[in-house]
């Protein structure tokens, strides 16, 4: 027993089968098929030793644990299923997440679309009103919240009171976590809100190495983002660039915690060690030399379709990175995600300018098409993600959005359309709703829908081509899963190539979508 519990929902504390990409699935709504076979195919439960310690865990939790444990303080992280013993003798629990109610941008699209609760705030609800947590509050502990969705709680005042939650964190957490520890184990008042402004921001050195592995093998290269897009809040944070030696140590960690790949998180990962928007390819290329040298997978969590352009014009930074790095050791291809946005010259120039940089936002299409050929030239397979219901959007500016989606049919990968949520320094703006969409709003979400279909087919074998096993376990669920959303796409109208014009209410005659798995 410790007397500082940290812990999160099932959603949270899995590795989605060794795929980090299978995460996207926790954010959907359970449709077509049951819950427990949603958990089954993208949360499956993690392993853990007899004190219910688990062996991966997230990132975010890991750094928290370790800011504890380097104070003196007796911590640990517990799996959410084993938390009945853990809990009776704790004082304090810590919560983090990356979506605590589905609002996040890819969450609250399935909730919207289906009117319903997505799995990851489903499993979170359960994990907030299970026994062990009931029993913890009756008892006094303290119940601390906080990680990269912790503004959620701002909308859900009634479920903090409700749940007991004594103090959520905003903003970066690893100083006043220990804090906020310190006096939770004294008996000493909490505050109820705590917002860590940039300013405060731990620096390189504040920022403790991890003390267990973390899900997947991720490893932070760097914290905050140049480019100041305002829809985003990570563009608020201070730029700090983690030291090669501190990176590798982390790395190590997780080699010896079993793992054997590992995810370079930032985002945007080729501008690490940059001084602005220009990657520096040399720098770029020896910490993935480092990642490579100790495991066999290496992905990346996101990088800047300018970034990636700039990069292999200027040096051919990519092609030698995955040809002379990451394709090395019986590597077939490289993960990531990347945020396109929009298709809009027009909205690129209004909303994230330096999305484009160092190429003017005029540019940003054409930046697009040429960063789609690159990947696909260097076996990079990428989640494009797009946000409909930008502030300032016009219809023209979604007919764009939709030729790009056109320009990309046949490129390897998927196009995923996220609703505008706000965040960053457009955070007092509104929600995109259901209600708001618009005919052409209805056709890109189509579009995206019938490209992720007709790729996916085509990926899905690669994806698990480094594991046999998993591919016989998982592999033929996913295909039956991809199937019933083909069915389910052509019989009610949702299934738009190029070149067609279907449009909201195009369901066939007389069918019902079906009713959503509770």
């Amino acid at each position: 027993m410790v007397d500082v519990v940290l812990t999160t929902d099932r959603t949270m504390m899995t590795n989605h089968h060794g795929k980090e990409f299978l995460g996207f699935g926790t954010t959907g709504v359970p449709v077509i098929m049951p819950e427990r076979f949603w958990f089954y195919l993208f949360a499956p439960r993690v392993r853990t030793d007899g004190d219910g310690r688990p062996r991966e865990a997230p990132y975010g939790l890991r750094k928290i644990e370790a800011a504890l444990l380097d104070a003196g303080i007796d911590a640990a992280i517990v799996d959410p299923s084993h938390l009945d013993d853990a809990v009776k003798g704790a004082r304090v629990i810590m919560l983090s997440h990356h979506d605590y109610f589905g609002f996040g941008p890819p969450s609250s699209t399935f909730a919207t679309l289906f009117e319903a609760e997505p799995l990851n705030a489903r499993s979170f609800r359960h994990l907030m009103e299970s026994a062990p947590m009931r029993d913890a509050k009756k008892r006094g502990v303290k119940i601390i919240a906080g990680g990269p969705a912790a503004w959620q709680w701002r909308y859900r005042e009634e479920d903090r009171r409700r749940w007991g939650i004594d103090t959520v964190v905003e903003g970066e957490g690893e100083r006043i976590a220990v804090d906020l520890a310190r006096r939770a184990l004294k008996g000493e008042p909490l505050p109820e809100w705590v917002v860590m402004p940039p300013n405060e921001a731990p620096g390189i050195d504040e920022i403790p190495l991890i003390k267990g592995p973390a899900v997947n093998g991720m490893v932070e290269i760097m914290r905050g983002c140049p480019r100041g897009c305002k829809f985003c809040s990570v563009t608020l944070r201070p730029l700090r660039h983690i030291p090669l030696e501190r990176i590798e140590k982390e790395i190590l960690i997780n080699k010896r915690g079993g793992l054997k790949g590992t995810i370079l998180h930032s985002e945007d990962v080729l501008l690490y060690g940059a001084k602005g928007v220009k990657p520096e390819g040399e720098k770029v290329y020896k910490v993935n030399v480092v990642a490579k040298r100790h495991m066999k997978i290496i992905s990346w969590s996101h990088l800047s379709v300018a970034a990636l352009v700039y990069a292999e014009r200027n040096g051919r930074w990519i092609s030698r990175i995955m040809d002379e790095v990451v394709l090395q050791g019986g590597q077939r291809f490289l993960g990531v995600e990347v945020g396109v946005e929009t298709g809009s010259e027009r909205l690129t120039r209004l909303i994230m300018p330096a999305k484009a940089a160092p190429y003017p936002p005029e540019e940003w299409r054409e930046l697009v098409i040429e960063a789609a050929g690159i990947m696909e030239d260097n076996r990079i397979l990428p989640a494009m993600t797009l946000i409909a219901g930008l502030p300032e959007e016009s219809e023209e500016d979604v007919l764009r959005t939709i030729e790009l989606v056109d320009d990309l049919w046949d490129f390897r990968g998927l196009i995923v359309p996220l609703f505008f949520v706000p965040m960053g320094m457009l955070s007092d703006r509104d929600w995109f709703r259901k209600h708001r969409m618009s005919d052409v709003h209805m056709e890109l979400l189509k579009r995206c829908l019938t490209h992720g279909i007709r790729q996916s087919k085509s990926i899905l074998k690669e994806y698990f081509s480094d594991s046999p096993i998993l591919s016989r376990l998982i592999s033929p669920f996913l295909h039956l899963f991809i199937w019933e959303i083909e069915r389910y796409a052509k019989k009610y109208g949702f299934w738009s190539e190029p070149d067609t014009h279907c449009i909201l209410g195009d369901a066939v005659e007389g069918a019902e979508p079906p009713m959503v798995n509770t």
